[in-house]
């Protein structure tokens, strides 16, 4: 009997430990996030319908490319199993541009300058098996979208017409991701994938004074994160 409990007394020893977060804990991670847009846009209808068919093309759309930047979060658990994610990142600046130009039209150059988003994002997190090396998760919670640095302009024959992203917008966002506690340690490995919903204002000036409407853009991206992260 004796040497049954000092058997099992040795083979528990020998088991990696996991530090799990608990109730009151924080978890801080650092991540490499990679922003792909999954845009819907009505460009060339919109601004034949409010200015004129300037494309050449009423199919015309607003096109933003993808972009990778670093992102930090915080986590707070509620309890074992429920967690809030506060998602920080620095700007993430894109290309804008258009496809669908059609010959003849106005606009010469495709290509409209770029556009910084700042998508802070919070979200509510279920944890199924907290006390597991594997730890996978689902959230849902809600994304605020400032758009900075918009200074965008469509080359013509004659002046550029300014082109501007006029309005901040909030989104719903969900989320699915795995946290992979590493034994004998307070460090996780973590990989993230998030869908994002919110749409933009899109503006002309073709007076020189007044904003025209020439689009609704439904950016929607897709969030793909990984990185790693420390219990506290």
């Amino acid at each position: 009997m004796k040497k049954t409990l000092l058997a099992l007394a040795v083979a528990a020893a020998l088991v990696p430990s996991l530090a799990m977060a608990e109730a009151g804990d924080i978890v801080v991670r650092l991540r490499a996030t990679h922003i792909s847009a999954d845009e819907s846009s009505s460009l060339g209808a919109t601004t034949q319908a409010n200015v004129g068919n300037i494309y050449g093309n009423t199919g015309a759309e607003l096109r933003v490319d993808s972009n990778t930047i670093p992102e930090i979060d915080f986590s707070y658990y509620i309890t074992k199993n429920i967690a809030a994610e506060l998602i920080l990142a620095t700007g993430t600046r894109h290309d804008v541009s258009i496809k669908g130009l059609a010959a003849g039209a106005t606009v010469t150059n495709p290509n409209l300058g770029s556009v910084n988003l700042l998508p802070p994002t919070l979200t509510a997190q279920w944890h199924f098996n907290p006390d597991q090396t594997f730890d996978p998760y689902v959230g849902a919670g809600l994304s605020y979208v400032r758009a900075m640095d918009n200074g965008l302009a469509a080359q013509t024959a004659g002046a550029p017409v300014p082109i501007r992203i006029s309005r901040n917008s909030f989104g719903p966002a969900i989320q699915a991701g795995l946290d992979y506690n590493v034994p004998d340690s307070k460090w996780l490995l973590n990989v993230d994938v998030k869908k994002i919903w919110f749409d933009t204002k899109v503006e002309g000036n073709f007076s020189g004074t007044t904003w025209t409407k020439i689009d609704q853009l439904d950016v929607d991206p897709w969030v793909v994160s990984v990185g790693f992260g420390r219990k506290f």
